[in-house]
């Protein structure tokens, strides 16, 4: 092993050991007396999304099977958040980065890019970034890290603190420890995996709910079994939603699948800024409308327990976007009747369906 990989995995690791795990907190439902509602905060991490673990762990299986190599660039397919956190990775090893992305990713997430030393390609059709993306591999002699390839392999689901361990042990001295239901919105599928596979591995009586934003197609694939569905356009929600089934999505481990509209998840994510006092991303809104979904059919059914989901990242990288109302307008979105009937529902316990 040469003495740049030894360097560089070890750089990794200490990057590990630098960040604590993130926080889990309670959401306040008033209404819902025996059902009780948890967000695990992954936008504190360093490169402020869910994503960070993901591209620790990417980096760390490229490097440990050969791929990744001194001095190489490194090359992803990414609405952002994930190239966010490898443009990251590459800087604190020295290497070059480049993120092949939309051309309607947010500004501030393509600063955030540049700001760790990466280049951003923007192309126009988002369902050629791959392609695109290992074109320029070869161009350059780099490595394609291949996200949507890779995330379901190279994280652990047995355990090394993936998500899946730091939820079930953050909630262990909570009313309800065994949550009931976690709730996943896909991008890679990777989360949803890790998760699936690791409530089978410990044996809980847990489910996955796999929440999935407009104009994505793992929700047709999940109900009609195939894997081979298609769609030309990409999803308005960033970091979630595909044009096509990826790899790294296993639907075997899914118990039940949601379509969300994109008003609902912009909804839910306001919502959630009135109830939480801070902004969240818009996959946040879906996985929380899902959530809410979840909870009023427990509620309903008179059903005790917990749900659990996460805050994928902050809101700031969507001031242009989804909290600029000129632009919701501008996308045809009507997001108050969701943003009232998810509040609604937290204070009142009431479930007014749109």
């Amino acid at each position: 092993m040469s003495s740049w990989v030894s360097d560089a995995i070890q750089q990794i690791q200490a990057d590990y050991n630098r960040s604590s795990d993130t926080h889990l907190f309670k959401v306040d439902a008033p209404a819902l007396q025996h059902v009780d509602l948890y967000l695990k905060d992954e936008s504190t991490h360093p490169t402020g999304s869910l994503k960070h673990r993901l591209a620790r762990s990417l980096f760390l299986h490229a490097i440990c099977n050969g791929w990744i190599r001194e001095g190489k660039p490194v090359i992803e397919a990414s609405s952002g958040s994930t190239a966010v956190s490898e443009a990251y990775f590459a800087k604190l090893l020295g290497l070059p980065f480049i993120a092949v992305m939309p051309d309607t990713t947010s500004s501030q997430k393509i600063a955030a890019i540049e700001f760790y030393g990466g280049k951003c390609h923007l192309v126009s059709d988002p369902t050629v970034i791959g392609e695109v993306s290992q074109g320029l591999a070869e161009e350059t002699g780099g490595h394609f890290i291949d996200q949507f390839t890779y995330a379901e392999r190279a994280t652990d689901w047995r355990g090394s603190n993936n998500i899946a361990e730091s939820i079930f042990d953050q909630m262990a001295n909570e009313r309800y420890p065994v949550p009931s239901w976690i709730v996943m919105s896909p991008g890679t599928g990777g989360t949803s995996a890790t998760i699936g596979r690791y409530i089978r591995y410990r044996c809980v009586d847990s489910q996955l709910c796999v929440v999935d934003p407009e104009n994505s197609v793992f929700y047709d694939c999940f109900m009609q079994g195939r894997r081979d569905l298609t769609l030309s356009c990409g999803s308005r929600i960033e970091g979630i939603g595909r044009p096509r089934c990826e790899k790294s999505f296993v639907p075997t481990v899914v118990d039940e699948m949601y379509r969300i509209p994109d008003a609902a998840s912009l909804g839910a994510m306001r919502a959630l800024e009135k109830v939480l006092g801070r902004r969240a991303g818009g996959s946040t809104g879906t996985n929380f409308y899902g959530v809410c979904m979840l909870a009023a059919r427990m509620h309903v059914q008179k059903e005790q327990g917990s749900i659990v989901t996460l805050m994928c990242d902050g809101g700031e990288r969507y001031a242009a976007t989804y909290y600029d109302d000129a632009w919701v307008a501008e996308q045809g979105l009507e997001i108050e009747p969701y943003e009232k009937q998810v509040l609604t529902f937290l204070g009142e316990g009431r479930w007014e369906p749109l």
